[in-house]
């Protein structure tokens, strides 16, 4: 995420967005006189993590340049229910453009970005740090994942191209845990080598392989206990599969490094937003 310039992907979503939803114009935005001004607020309904404040700014920028935002929170604070968390002016054509697209980013991304600290929040207590996945909406997995870092939450690869994941299938191809490693030091030694393990004793051909990190799946909490004491630091362990609101903390205080949680971008329930004119 760090390398990539985040600011060109957000232009990126905004425009395709507005094409999709404003087309060849917007003709109800017509009925009304090109010179008036409006002065709005957003309200959020509930309490939340607010973000994609930065989506939602850029929407009303490329609809009308004239248009002035006033926010009174940032991605990444906690917002009260009822509170209000912008205040907008300008040409009413445009703000009403704009309106459904910017708030579809900040509802989806505040989404994410609430359900992360929950997550976080629970096991807040233990060392244990809370992971995302690639299950994401298509064509919005920058977005997402930054979410994930406003809610509390590391992003574990961006995709495919930036850290070794080997799983089941690759480790089927390649023969055995130590020659996928081997094969994957020779071809990018910079690269955060994970291998996924299903048993204790595959667990330890990882260990003796070097690789950087074990992804545990469907362990119980039993092998969970077992797999830190066998590898005593020595690589991280992240923990997958099954994971629920009744697990989660038992999991993370075995002394597990990681929790990787899929439904934190593949379960989205957006926040209410609402856009009330003064």
């Amino acid at each position: 995420m760090k390398n990539m310039n985040l600011q060109q992907h957000i232009v990126k979503d905004i425009e395709l967005a507005l094409k999709e939803d404003v087309g060849s114009g917007d003709i109800s935005a017509l009925l009304i006189d090109e010179n008036k001004l409006l002065r709005t607020q957003l309200l959020v309904r509930e309490e939340a993590i607010l973000c994609g404040t930065a989506w939602f700014e850029q929407a009303f920028k490329q609809c009308d340049e004239g248009i002035h935002l006033d926010w009174q929170a940032q991605d990444g604070d906690r917002v009260s229910a009822e509170s209000v968390v912008c205040r907008i002016s300008g040409p009413a054509r445009a703000i009403l453009t704009a309106e459904r697209t910017a708030l579809n980013f900040l509802q989806t991304l505040s989404g994410t970005a609430t359900t992360t600290r929950y997550y976080v929040d629970k096991i807040s207590q233990t060392k244990c740090r809370i992971l995302d996945t690639r299950k994401t909406i298509p064509h919005l997995r920058l977005a997402q994942k930054y979410a994930v870092t406003c809610g509390g939450g590391l992003n574990h690869r961006i995709g495919l191209f930036d850290a070794y994941l080997i799983k089941e299938n690759h480790l089927a191809a390649c023969g055995s845990i130590r020659q996928a490693v081997e094969r994957g030091r020779a071809l990018h030694s910079d690269k955060l080598l994970e291998v996924e393990v299903e048993t204790l004793e595959q667990l330890q051909q990882a260990l003796e392989a070097n690789v950087d990190r074990a992804l545990i799946d469907n362990f119980s909490l039993e092998e969970m206990k077992q797999a830190v004491k066998m590898t005593s630091n020595q690589i991280q362990l992240e923990a997958s599969g099954n994971i629920t609101d009744e697990s989660l903390f038992n999991i993370a205080n075995t002394g597990v490094d990681f929790i990787s949680i899929g439904a934190l971008t593949k379960h989205v329930r957006a926040i209410d937003f609402s856009l009330r004119f003064l």
